[in-house]
């Protein structure tokens, strides 16, 4: 996530922003798992995977509306 993004300015905001750094490492924890769980290396099930990718989703959104303020 935030690949397209300059790094230096994402480590500011994680720097600057308790709250973006920790949605920032959630968002990377739910990541994880999302994959892990899609390629069988962890047993979960379709309604946990499901919430999982609602969750990641929620998280990436809120990231980009606070990276999006940020620059304005």
């Amino acid at each position: 996530m935030f690949e397209e993004r300059p790094q230096p300015e994402i480590e500011a905001l994680m720097k600057a922003n308790p709250e973006f750094k920790q949605l920032y490492q959630r968002h990377k924890d739910l990541d994880k798992r999302v994959m892990d769980a899609e390629l069988g290396v962890l047993p979960i099930d379709d309604i946990t995977l499901a919430q999982m990718k609602r969750e990641k989703l929620a998280a990436k959104d809120r990231l980009v509306r606070m990276y999006d303020l940020q620059r304005h």
